[in-house]
């Protein structure tokens, strides 16, 4: 099969499409035949960096979708012919830019009629960064504001969906340019970033896909006992936690393969109330969809990778 190696560290040069064997799947495993796989911004920054998976040679990418080609040893979930899509062994290595990729089969679920292959890839890791915040970390409800940084981005357009199918007030920070797609999407107001104050939006909720100072310059905006959830892996939680002192809490959050969480996804996409910007690119251009990523100039939504 064809799959998307990197045998060193650095820029998107480094990506290869080579012949590798095609994987089998263990006990408890299924063999997914790979029809969408999701770029995100781990994936460059650990093309770059190496990351969780170290030293290269490896295989990047996370989000998979696709068919069932074979299932390992007790597995009852899933037979072959199923469409599935998930997240696996984050952070561990999962190969998903490939034609063919392993995984859990409890790591998978359906993916519902009406939802395409490219817009299923597109929604694991951004989908469950959300819900893992929103839902999860915030359990935010009826009645809660929310503040959203980065609301136009991969993670953040699902989060003001998710947000709003649970009943909350979404305020969203973005480029004016992007305000009437996330207005149609159920942002409840939104900052233009670049020439607005983002500390006055009175909320219980800041989720943070942005980091830097980005949280502690909107700290002001939370009500007392507020949460704020910063998520870039990286960001330093020390000054964020001493600004919040005891007046709100602050924490920060790693994305989890679960499929409880992807099964809420999928029943939101099925029933129309998770639309995902998708863009794609064939799987040999992987380099060319990390440039674009990598220089911000994605455009809003998620990019897929198509074998």
């Amino acid at each position: 099969m064809i799959a998307i190696r990197q045998n060193r560290l650095g820029g998107p040069e480094v990506l290869e499409a080579v012949e590798v064997d095609r994987p089998s799947p263990a006990p408890t495993e299924v063999l997914v035949r790979v029809t969408g796989a999701g770029v995100n911004p781990v994936d460059f920054k650990t093309r770059a960096r190496g990351g969780f998976l170290g030293e290269p040679p490896f295989v990047l990418g996370w989000d998979i979708a696709g068919v069932v080609e074979e299932v390992g040893f007790g597995v009852t979930r899933f037979q072959p012919g199923d469409r599935v899509f998930g997240m696996p062994a984050f952070p561990r290595e999962a190969g998903g830019y490939a034609e063919y990729a392993v995984a859990r089969s409890r790591e998978l679920a359906r993916i519902p009629d009406g939802v395409s292959d490219e817009e299923a890839a597109a929604l694991p890791l951004a989908g469950l960064t959300a819900w893992q915040a929103v839902v999860d970390t915030a359990h935010v409800g009826p009645g809660t504001r929310v503040l959203i940084h980065a609301a136009a981005g991969g993670v953040g357009h699902l989060a003001v969906q998710i947000a709003k199918a649970a009943g909350a007030y979404v305020v969203g920070t973005a480029r004016a340019t992007h305000h009437a797609w996330l207005k149609d999407l159920g942002a409840d107001q939104l900052i233009d970033y670049t020439s607005e104050p983002t500390d006055r939006a009175d909320v219980d909720v800041i989720v943070d896909l942005v980091g830097g100072d980005v949280g502690l310059k909107s700290l002001p905006s939370l009500r007392d006992g507020g949460l704020i959830i910063t998520i870039p892996s990286g960001s330093d939680l020390g000054p964020l936690k001493a600004a919040a002192g005891d007046r709100v809490r602050a924490t920060s959050l790693l994305v989890e393969p679960d499929r409880v969480g992807m099964e809420a996804l999928a029943q939101l996409a099925g029933e129309g109330k998770l639309d995902v910007k998708v863009r794609t690119f064939p799987l040999a251009q992987a380099g060319e969809a990390h440039a674009l990523l990598e220089r911000g100039e994605a455009g809003g939504g998620k990019l897929v990778l198509v074998p």
